[in-house]
């Protein structure tokens, strides 16, 4: 049974939760088999056409799909405090992964650290995580205007004006939310500290 007072993703979780068999020592529990078998990484990492027949499933289901993007080039605490509020905006969350050669193009030589695949790889091992999704792109915003998710993302100072995919987020009914940076956390200032 949902919990009172939960977003879409805590009733969902709490659902399944309570339909799995009880842990004499924690009724709550989800690290059951049925469980995990659906949450397999490998089936998280989409293209854009497996995505949009995805959200179309999940949008039969009276589904909301939040969505945000980023190079998630060494995972570190700041991307799981932005991630985790992005999550808590909707049933569901999208990550829209940037390429290697968009990374490249963004951040310049050197990067990405990690290729695409250990990078999405690493974003599908994350309970938090629903779907990953690589685009070429300097932006998402094609991706984003392909599928139209219920909620757009997106961490730091940004404007809603300046978000790629804010406008037409916004014009379909949308939601577009800004989330405070956790500061203290850069992939440059990890690379800089591995530097001799």
């Amino acid at each position: 049974m949902p919990l009172a007072g939960c977003s879409g993703r805590c009733k969902r979780w709490s659902s399944c939760s309570a339909a799995s068999p009880a842990s004499p020592t924690s009724p709550t529990t989800i690290k059951t088999a049925n469980m995990r078998a659906p949450l397999s990484y490998r089936n998280k990492i989409l293209t854009p056409e497996e995505l949009q027949r995805q959200v179309a499933q999940w949008r039969v289901l009276g589904k909301t799909i939040a969505f945000t993007n980023g190079c998630f080039d060494i995972l570190h605490a700041g991307h799981i405090a932005s991630l985790s509020a992005a999550a808590a905006e909707a049933d569901y969350l999208v990550v829209g992964l940037n390429s290697d050669a968009s990374v490249k193009r963004l951040k310049g030589e050197g990067r990405p650290v990690n290729d695409t695949d250990s990078r999405a790889t690493v974003l599908a091992s994350l309970l938090m995580v629903d779907a990953v999704v690589v685009f070429d792109t300097d932006t998402p915003r094609a991706l984003i205007a392909s599928f139209l998710p219920d909620v757009l993302v997106k961490g730091g100072d940004y404007k809603v004006a300046d978000i790629a995919g804010a406008a037409e987020v916004q014009a379909a009914g949308g939601r577009v939310v800004i989330n405070p940076i956790k500061q203290g956390f850069s992939t440059t200032g990890i690379i800089e500290k591995l530097r001799p």
